[in-house]
């Protein structure tokens, strides 16, 4: 049930020269978590606006990009003891309604899983595991993302890139929670993909910009260093991380018989670990018999060919492993869950042309929130909604310039200022976008005093990037997202 209080006025101050905030507002019960929730949901674009100063003479506010948000505050709570989590995706260039319609939103979006996949028209239901139940949500859409667009006679392109892209979400928090009054209550941050890379450097930028100290970060489909999952000549570290994913999706399609997940994946850990780095390390220094078991070790870890592994010299590329394994099936597997499958216009390609763990994904999403947004939160505009867009692109990592993209740096230096900064970090087996066993390795060489290591954690859950399409890990992820919360609230 929602009850709208303010009329949506869409793009009607879209000509004005000077933008203003466009905000809806609606009202919603849910049964969740075995209550009734009554809640409230705000809907529209929040203009950020920048301090100017000409010839050392301060000139006003100058607006510079409008951000879409959709927050949720659970009516009659009190602000000083209720968590706010904000939430993002990634992409580059993705606009937050993965999480949001598909793990910690009110509402959720159901598409079915890999091989038994919904038709269109796509519907909603209620989300009874929403984190609604345990925090306050704000989504927030990055600029050129969802609804999001610099302001008129601004440039986008200074928010593509690590940087202003960072100021510009952290900017977004500071005025949400000034305006709503929650500098009080318990803070958390939720990113996923390139969201968690964000949500690392941000948790260190609102502490030294603002003061703004954190409960906690949740991390979904990590990535804190660039270096452990691009495949960049002379790199040789990302093969081995991306070792046991390879064998997780090798599994799940047959290709290790009857052995149970769990033994698959220490084999494949233990290797990854000691063996494979020492072997690609050696090169050419090899002896005829170590590769042959290194390559005989491989070909079995990941259902590959030996003749194929023997080819590519032991260092099997992601995008390549997607086209490779089911070639004799005429099938590629998904990248960012590799339980999906489909079929390549050319079966002999060395890549796929698309990812179909994307495309079996992409139809519901943008269906369900595009109805959502108008019909249930009041919300209207005609501005197309990026799901994903590339419009973001070229995209700058002028801050790394000579050095891997890597934030693991600055998380710790926020961990180590805000000693009771949590973090809690969920895995999918099956992501080959993110893999665990990098996310282990970062975290591993983080730079903190052994007390904090403690504050860490990993959850794990036998699916791919979006681990909720897989209901199991959904339910799963949902427990541990709430009691996460509920423990790190109070610590």
């Amino acid at each position: 049930m929602a009850v709208t209080d303010t009329p949506s006025d869409g793009e009607s101050a879209r000509g004005t020269e000077e933008p203003v905030d466009d905000l809806v507002t609606t009202r919603h019960e849910l049964l969740a978590d075995g209550r009734t929730l009554s809640y409230t949901a705000t809907a529209g674009r929040i203009v950020l606006r920048e301090e100017v100063h000409t010839d050392g003479k301060f000139t006003g506010h100058t607006a510079k990009a409008e951000v879409f948000v959709i927050a949720y505050t659970l009516d009659g709570a009190d602000p000083a003891t209720r968590p706010v989590t904000f939430a993002f995706n990634g992409g580059p260039g993705s606009s937050s309604v993965w999480l949001h319609l598909g793990l910690l939103g009110p509402r959720r979006v159901l598409t079915g899983d890999a091989g038994a996949l919904l038709p269109p028209p796509y519907r909603l239901a209620d989300n009874a595991e929403t984190l609604l139940a345990h925090s306050d949500l704000v989504f927030i859409d990055p600029v050129s993302t969802g609804y999001s667009r610099a302001a008129r006679g601004e440039k986008p392109g200074d928010y593509h890139g690590y940087t202003g892209d960072m100021e510009s979400v952290g900017e977004l928090i500071r005025l949400w929670t000034s305006r709503n009054g929650r500098w009080g209550s318990p803070k958390f941050l939720a990113g996923e993909s390139y969201g968690t890379l964000r949500a690392a450097g941000l948790a260190q930028h609102l502490q030294s910009r603002h003061g703004m100290y954190l409960n906690g970060l949740m991390l979904i489909s990590a990535v804190l260093d660039m270096g452990t999952i691009r495949f960049t000549e002379d790199n040789d570290v990302p093969y081995p991380l991306f070792l046991p994913t390879y064998a997780a999706i090798a599994h799940h399609h047959g290709r290790h018989g009857d052995r149970p997940l769990a033994e698959v994946l220490a084999e494949a850990e233990a290797y990854a670990a000691r063996d494979y780095p020492w072997a690609l390390a050696r090169g050419n220094r090899l002896t005829a018999a170590e590769r042959a078991e290194a390559v005989a070790t491989l070909a079995r870890l990941t259902g590959l060919s030996e003749d194929y592994v023997d080819r590519v010299r032991l260092r099997i590329e992601h995008l390549r492993f997607f086209a490779e394994l089911l070639r004799t099936e005429r099938k590629v597997t998904g990248r960012l869950d590799g339980r999906f499958t489909g079929h390549d216009p050319d079966a002999g390609g060395e890549h796929f042309a698309e990812d179909p763990s994307y495309s079996a994904i992409l139809g519901p999403y943008a269906a369900a929130l595009n109805q959502y947004v108008r019909a249930e939160l009041g919300y209207a505009n005609d501005l197309p909604y990026e799901i994903l867009t590339g419009n973001v692109h070229p995209w700058s990592y002028k801050e790394f310039e000579g050095a891997h993209v890597n934030v693991a740096g600055r998380l710790a230096e926020a961990m180590r200022a805000n000693g009771h900064l949590r973090v809690h970090v969920a895995c999918g087996y099956h992501d080959g976008a993110t893999p665990y066993f990098a996310s282990e390795h970062v975290l591993a060489h983080l730079a903190i005093p052994a007390e904090l290591t403690a504050n860490i954690e990993l959850r794990y859950y036998p699916a791919g990037h979006m681990m909720y399409v897989h209901e199991p890990s959904r339910i799963q992820q949902s427990a541990d997202l709430a009691r996460f919360i509920r423990e790190s609230a109070q610590a």
